[in-house]
């Protein structure tokens, strides 16, 4: 009976009447609405920063594939100009996006034309080699409708190879509202999940019941477009590296800082192709005396990160690495407080100033701001956004004096000083020795 009641109280979303979206915008004291307007803008660019939820354990070197309906489905118009074009354009910001936040990760193209998968790109960590690519894809003849069981078989050959240590991922980006497999789709899927490949699907029409069933044995995200700024959500979402699978296995990895150099023992340095545009015919190989050496064979490549095809070790730069390393330690959310929490500059009569960009405060247009616990600094919207997206450090962590890097200054807790709960985290301390037998 429970059940039934359940049921009953359950409307659709038709069923519900007139939402009335005036009341969410009310005047204030004198009588202006540049308030109400100002903490909606707010509240939806920190739509995406409120939704991100902290991880213990993430898979940093990823493996994605993103496999791409190509059907006929794709030329409706109601994402403009079409479907497709709308997909490879904001195609194109997820790539440069994906790469910036995810320097070490490969990332893989499949497109289902026809009833059937073909590979576009391979996994490669060159984001150029995927954007020209998108080009190619924006004159394809549309028709028939998709496989995706075709695709997702595809991406499984490849996944299967890559190391345990890796975190391997396909997102499906699916503009029909049916799929024509060539056997029992739950075949694969049961593949999928053994293996331990998270599968997402954004859905550009409607949802789909295998696509749900899809993501939800194998852990993956579910979304339904609304619309092209919905649609660019939903796609950067992926952008953050997931949590690590149970089936992902901790592992020491070899890697190599290539070197640069001009000259060999005092002379020129002599011509030479590099390895990674020998078999390109696109784009052939040139002579030239510049490129990154790798440190176990000695071969040449024009660009990092990179995967040496002579010895297999991984070439990376110092940056690269220190990029990825922002997802385990990113900046701790900042504290949402009202205009009036602000302190006054005294010798700049009263004004008040946001510590990163130095904008001054205006009461309409900032409604909130946001400030760290441990500088105790005070941020405007737009820096608190830029802070955790793009720079992944806390500006006033890192200017002021006696706070500096990932090491925050503490307040006094217990009677200990600051320097004493230093002493405290580190792993040579007698009460670490304790804890581990030591």
């Amino acid at each position: 009976m429970a059940d039934d009641e359940n049921e009953d109280q359950k409307e659709y979303r038709w069923e519900t009447g007139y939402e009335k979206t005036w009341e969410a915008i009310k005047e204030d004291d004198d009588g202006l609405l540049d308030s109400a307007i100002a903490e909606i803008i707010q509240k939806a660019k920190r739509k995406r920063q409120v939704q991100k939820a902290k991880q213990n354990r993430l898979g940093m070197m990823r493996h994605l594939f993103v496999v791409i309906d190509c059907s006929e489905s794709m030329s409706v118009p109601d994402l403009k100009p079409t479907r497709l074009l709308c997909t490879l354009k904001l195609l194109e910001i997820f790539i440069e996006e994906f790469f910036d936040q995810n320097p070490i990760s490969q990332l893989g193209i499949i497109a289902l034309k026809a009833k059937r998968a073909e590979k576009i790109t391979e996994l490669t960590g060159t984001a150029r080699v995927h954007l020209k690519a998108l080009e190619g894809l924006a004159n394809v003849t549309l028709t028939s409708e998709p496989s995706l069981q075709n695709g997702l078989d595809m991406a499984l050959k490849t996944l299967k190879v890559v190391p345990s240590h890796a975190s391997r991922e396909i997102v499906v980006i699916m503009g029909s509202l049916t799929t024509c497999d060539p056997v029992d789709i739950n075949l694969t899927i049961d593949e999928l999940v053994k293996e331990g490949i998270r599968c997402s699907v954004i859905s550009l029409s409607a949802e789909i019941h295998v696509c749900r069933y899809l993501t939800q044995k194998t852990l993956g995200t579910y979304g339904a477009v609304l619309d092209d700024a919905h649609f660019r959500d939903q796609l950067l979402s992926q952008v953050d590296p997931p949590p690590a699978a149970k089936t992902q296995h901790n592992s020491l990895i070899r890697m190599g800082f290539p070197h640069s150099k001009d000259e060999v023992e005092g002379k020129d340095a002599p011509l030479s192709m590099c390895m990674c545009h020998v078999d390109n015919l696109d784009e052939p190989s040139e002579l030239c005396t510049t490129g990154h050496h790798c440190p176990q064979c000695k071969s040449k490549y024009c660009e990092l990160p990179v995967e040496c095809q002579s010895c297999g070790l991984t070439l990376v730069s110092a940056p690269h690495l220190a990029r990825s390393y922002h997802h385990l330690f990113p900046v701790p959310n900042y504290e949402e407080l009202s205009m009036e929490s602000v302190p006054q500059l005294s010798e700049c009569d009263g004004i008040r100033k946001c510590y990163g960009c130095q904008k001054v405060l205006s009461a309409p247009h900032d409604k909130m701001v946001f400030k760290c616990s441990h500088c105790k600094q005070f941020y405007c919207i737009d820096c608190d956004i830029f802070i955790h997206e793009t720079l992944h450090a806390c500006v006033g962590c890192n200017t002021i004096p006696g706070v500096a890097g990932l090491i925050y200054q503490q307040q006094q807790q217990g009677g200990k000083t600051i320097a004493a709960e230093t002493h405290d985290m580190l792993p040579s301390t007698s009460k670490q020795q304790r804890q581990f037998s030591m």
